[in-house]
């Protein structure tokens, strides 16, 4: 029975995200940030390779991109690196058109209200990302992560709840090593922490739908490999809404695959 003053019976229902519709999500969410759309406007905003940054730089641009060479390592049967001369360049938009800049220009010119997007590889319980470095001089992050912190330049870091650990990624980084391995999955690594504005699926669902999501679940067989479990919480309209727009885009969006166009 309703009760006239009372507030209405929150909805739930539970939604499977798989790893591509995921990707969209994300990206869709990150271009739609505040600070990404200043940057856009109105200064720099870098896109770094990886997979969900493929994703973010198509929202960004309203075009496809090659999504499978937008990227640099990458989590296969193992460690993998895509060889430079088979990725796309990394993206730099200034005021919203894309500009060839060399990194040394790049970190000459960010400042506070530019932007850095950068994708991760782990995601700790207290929220903090880890990305795996093979490169010894810390690769694309150790090029720019000291750079941006010591100017003020915003860090936003798109990663799926798949991608969580149980471990601290600041205690991992301690332990691990390129240097402390006998033996790797491909190339040796270490770890380095990332500090900025995380983004995941219970994230994006929340900015685009304006509805609560937590993580309940993942994993899975075909489509469901890498996919997250979402429950929904929120006014019963909005949770049929995110629904079934979330199924719909697991059904449509195709796979990914690394080195494809």
């Amino acid at each position: 029975m309703d009760i006239p003053g009372m507030p209405e019976a929150e909805a739930q229902g539970v939604v499977v995200v798989p790893a591509e519709a995921g990707k969209r999500l994300i990206g869709r969410a990150v271009a739609r940030l505040p600070q990404v759309q200043r940057a856009q406007r109105d200064g720099l905003l870098v896109v770094g390779w990886g997979t969900t940054n493929a994703y973010v730089l198509e929202e960004l641009l309203g075009r496809p991109i090659p999504k499978g060479r937008y990227v640099a390592g990458y989590l296969a049967a193992e460690l993998g690196v895509l060889p430079p001369a088979a990725r796309e360049p990394m993206v730099v938009l200034e005021r919203g058109e894309p500009r060839e800049l060399a990194w040394p220009e790049v970190l000459a010119r960010l400042g506070p209200g530019d932007v850095v997007i950068k994708g991760g590889n782990l995601l700790d319980p207290q929220g903090v990302v880890g990305v795996y470095v093979a490169g010894g001089d810390g690769g694309t992050v150790g090029k720019f992560l000291a750079p941006a912190l010591a100017r003020g330049v915003e860090v936003v870091i798109p990663i799926s709840r798949s991608k969580a650990v149980h471990t601290s990624v600041v205690a991992l980084a301690q332990r691990l090593g390129a240097g402390r391995l006998v033996c790797c999955a491909g190339p040796k690594i270490g770890v380095i922490p990332l500090l900025g504005t995380v983004v995941t699926e219970t994230e994006a669902v929340s900015l685009l739908y304006g509805v609560r999501a937590e993580h309940i679940g993942g994993g899975g067989v075909g489509r469901g490999r890498g996919a997250v479990v979402l429950l929904l919480s929120g006014p019963r309209d909005a949770v049929e809404r995110a629904f079934s727009e979330i199924a719909a885009l697991g059904r449509s969006e195709p796979p990914l695959d690394v080195g494809e166009p």
